[in-house]
């Protein structure tokens, strides 16, 4: 085994040093569009520290915090638990195959639409391309309009569109800066989230034993009272399932698309063949410790049956029901303050996201070449005053019901995530297999799994896809416009990819094996040092593996060279 992953190593260095001899003649942007390599382009102003953070930080907000609580709701502690455990698994299968493919081909402005259009076919990467930048820019007025909403706990009697421009110009502002300065700031929030987090873990660890004001010792009594789980529609194991399955697809908010932004992030992250391993390995126990501790630091403290479940202010987090009801009294306000920060802090990462989005479809040609338009610094400043515009769409908040509002733009962007994933696993089942059919792999138990663990969360979120809204289809369930809101996303799909086939309907529905490009067009790869490309593997992708470790005693004199 330790003789086999010697070859596998030096197969992949080898291979990368290819790719970056190859590579040495354009940059992405010359070789992809025709783009002269003297133009500004983005940087990589992104450090392993932020990184690190930012992975796992800015998808932090709202989901984590708030609608928790109303997921608790549905299916009851049992089912929360269980639903983020499967979510987390799910979420670091895709993690792995995702990371794999941006350590291999490092390229600065790459996303999961980049890898699509280069290993499966133009139109799944235009199609993508264009998902992920309305899904991202779609985020930002869902989280504006939560922070609106938190705010509404204190009674402030302020006009929620107040509070919606305070916190939009700021946003806009700090995305027209220099990348370093957004990394910084992410950072710095990505931290308070962290330290909140931590703090919440440990006083349910308190509350458990009857730490509390009120001296109740909690233990599992919400598991026995009210009970670990609900019923949905219908009664007895059949309503358990229901809820069961609607529990799933209300828990996936926190984790949708954070393993894009890991890919994204690498587009502009200094060194990304040494520091994308740590980033994943940290956002991988991050969402064990983070994600699962949380719903089970929720399931102890808080009731299934709460009131406060059914709204959308800071006083329905699960964590202030929770402290309301230990006789805590000031901290209810520390919590929702740090809950506007976190979904600030998330609206701010996913402008960030999607304007590189806009900006690498332009690079590609599948969008106007304007938006590949950068500052000095490196800032795509029209593809980030493009992507700004959807944030106005906070205002319809003050016009609708608050509720409504945030319900239908959650659905949103949860069916956008799920069809994400589908391809993302896709993506690495053609990368996979075109790798093995042009020699540039060898075949173990190792590679195996990850394409049969592509395989299978590629077919879990098609699933989940398809039951996104699958309690309407029950006659007393039955909305038109919660119908619209679960599967909007579908057939808008589908109908954007079948449209750019039929303009280049020249080119093959998928590229053939023997043709996917798995050499580097880029100059980013002549940025990665010798160590970095030793560091690179094809097993996981990630560093640390004893065959690596005894390699890197037994040939220290390399490094020096």
């Amino acid at each position: 085994m330790m003789s086999e992953s010697f070859s596998k190593e030096q197969d992949v260095e080898n291979t990368a040093i290819s790719m970056s001899e190859q590579g040495r003649s354009a940059t992405p942007e010359a070789s992809r569009t025709g783009v002269a390599s003297h133009e500004r382009h983005i940087k990589r102003g992104l450090t392993s520290r932020h990184g690190q953070l930012i992975a796992w930080g800015g998808t932090v907000g709202t989901g984590l915090f708030i609608t928790t609580g109303r997921t608790l709701a549905i299916g009851g502690p049992a089912f929360l638990v269980g639903s983020y455990v499967i979510l987390a698994i799910a979420t670091y299968l895709i993690l792995v195959l995702v990371t794999e493919m941006a350590m291999y081909l490092p390229v600065r402005g790459a996303s999961m639409s980049f890898y699509g259009g280069r290993f499966v076919s133009k139109s799944l990467g235009f199609t993508m391309g264009w998902l992920y930048v309305y899904s991202f820019a779609i985020f930002v007025p869902f989280e504006l309009t939560a922070s609106a909403l938190v705010v509404g706990f204190w009674n402030t009697g302020v006009s929620n569109g107040v509070w919606i421009t305070i916190f939009l110009l700021p946003l806009v502002g700090l995305n027209l800066l220099p990348v370093r300065f957004y990394g910084e700031a992410e950072f710095f929030f990505a931290g308070i989230k962290l330290a909140t987090i931590i703090g919440l873990l440990v006083l349910s660890f308190i509350l458990f034993w009857g730490g509390g004001p009120n001296h109740v010792r909690l233990g599992f009594h919400y598991w026995m009272h009210p009970g670990a789980t609900k019923t949905q529609i219908l009664e007895g194991d059949a309503g358990r399932l229901i809820a069961a399955i609607a529990t799933i697809i209300a828990s996936a908010l926190p984790f949708t698309f954070t393993p894009e932004m890991v890919v994204i992030t690498s587009g502009e992250l200094q060194s990304p063949r040494r520091n994308l391993p740590k980033v994943s390995l940290n956002f991988n126990w991050r969402l064990v410790v983070f994600y699962v501790g949380s719903a089970v630091g929720i399931s102890v403290v808080c009731p299934h049956n709460a009131i406060a479940f059914g709204g959308s202010t800071g006083a329905s987090s699960p964590w202030v029901v929770a402290i309301r009801n230990a006789g805590i009294q000031s901290l209810p306000s520390v919590i929702n303050t740090v809950i506007i920060i976190a979904a600030w802090s998330t609206g701010n990462a996913f402008l960030y996201l999607s304007s590189r989005c806009l900006y690498s479809l332009a690079v590609e040609g599948h969008a106007p070449k304007i938006f590949t338009k950068c500052t000095a610094a490196g800032t795509p400043i029209y593809a980030v005053g493009a992507t700004s515009l959807p944030t106005l769409l906070a205002y319809l908040n003050l016009n609708s019901a608050a509720a409504n509002v945030f319900n239908w733009l959650l659905n949103l962007v949860n069916t956008a995530g799920f069809i994400s994933w589908v391809c993302c696993g896709i993506i690495y089942i053609r990368f996979h297999q075109a790798r093995k059919e042009q020699g540039d792999m060898q075949s173990t138990t190792k590679t195996t799994l990850k394409e049969i663990s592509a395989w299978a969360t590629a077919v879990f979120y098609v699933i989940l896809t398809l039951l996104n809204g699958f309690t309407i289809f029950f006659p007393s369930k039955w909305s038109t416009a919660d119908f619209l809101s679960a599967y909007i996303g579908l057939p808008i799909f589908f109908a954007v990819y079948l449209g750019h086939r039929f303009i280049c309907r020249q080119d093959p529905w998928i590229i053939p094996l023997k043709e996917v490009k798995l050499q580097a067009n880029g100059a980013e790869l002549n940025e990665e040092t010798e160590d970095e490309l030793e560091e690179t593997t094809e097993s996981t992708g990630l560093p640390g593996t004893w065959a690596q470790r005894l390699r890197r005693i037994a040939r220290p004199q390399q490094h020096a060279e």
